[in-house]
């Protein structure tokens, strides 16, 4: 490793803190909003699993779609509180930041994959039902699920072995609440451009695959829906995939728009924004949309509301 990594310097998370007026208030948003996940995402686990009608494969990768949102929010959550009640920059050691941005990638990754996993079962269900019980068995979901996880170490290893390997300021700052990977990407002092774009590369090959593979599975379900004779049928198809459809969209428009727009048109504070919202927002809003939209899961809830109601 290069003499200024060997002294494994701090790095300075900037944060919030040139805008301490919001401070405040972002503390406490962050706040309720990290305890609405925390409810949200731990019911859809408990109700997935308590719930027979919801022992399907769908539910069964919602579940742990849930679970790495909990760890995904939490890798990130608590260090931003501490660092909103605080008025000035915090330092990040250089092991916590490895660590963060490890988990942070592992995550993000996995989650991408569950995605595709869920579109290719709404694609079994709809497009061959004739072979859905043999495409989404027991075994291929948690192949699946393991493949997700998988994929996460790779690209978070090969991630962390290429920024953590170039040498860095010996005071480094972040222009940013959390160690992501282009902030910290940037502030390599040697090697920056050829690295940028090797890390780069890697980033918008694992966003871009999985999604595209997403389409994929849409554009014949679309098909499958069009060649569907009665406008009832089609709107009940449809009505099983707009939940996963919508969580889609938040999650990959938000990080397509953070990792793939070209350097001289990113805006500090506009990633700023973004990383809170994919990172803090939208790990909220999955269970809330899954709750809502789908049928299933919301009667499934009412029925466990309403016997822990009727219980003594």
């Amino acid at each position: 490793m290069a003499e200024e990594n060997q002294t494994l310097p701090e790095f300075l998370l900037l944060g919030f803190s040139d805008f301490r007026a919001l401070q405040g208030p972002l503390f406490w948003m962050v706040l309720l909003v990290y305890l609405v996940t925390l409810l949200g995402n731990c019911a859809i686990i408990l109700l997935t699993q308590a719930s027979p009608s919801l022992h399907s494969p769908m539910y069964f990768l919602l579940r742990h779609l849930s679970v790495v949102e909990l760890l995904y929010t939490t890798d990130i959550v608590p260090r931003t509180l501490v660092d909103l009640a605080s008025p000035y920059p915090r330092a990040i050691s250089f092991q916590s930041c490895v660590a963060q941005m490890y988990v942070f990638v592992v995550l993000g990754i996995s989650e991408c994959c569950l995605l595709t996993a869920m579109a290719y079962d709404r694609y079994a269900a709809i497009c061959r039902p004739l072979h859905y019980a043999t495409l989404m068995s027991w075994r291929a979901c948690t192949a699946m699920v393991g493949v997700s996880w998988l994929m996460g170490i790779i690209t978070a290893t090969t991630h962390s072995s290429l920024i953590f390997t170039l040498p860095f300021p010996s005071h480094p700052i972040i222009p940013h609440f959390l160690c992501d990977i282009l902030p910290v990407l940037r502030l390599a002092s040697a090697g920056k451009h050829e690295s940028e774009i090797s890390v780069m590369t890697a980033t918008v090959v694992f966003i871009m695959v999985p999604f595209s593979l997403i389409i994929d599975s849409y554009a014949r379900i679309l098909g499958a829906i069009l060649a569907m004779a009665s406008t009832q049928s089609r709107r009940k198809v449809f009505s099983t995939c707009s939940s996963h459809l919508l969580v889609v969209f938040l999650f990959f428009g938000t990080a397509s728009i953070t990792y793939i727009q070209p350097r001289a048109g990113s805006s500090v504070t506009m990633n700023r924004i973004l990383s809170l919202f994919y990172t803090v927002i939208t790990p909220m809003l999955n269970p809330i949309i899954y709750t809502l939209r789908n049928k299933e899961v919301a009667r499934a809830l009412q029925r466990m509301v309403k016997r822990q109601v009727s219980s003594p």
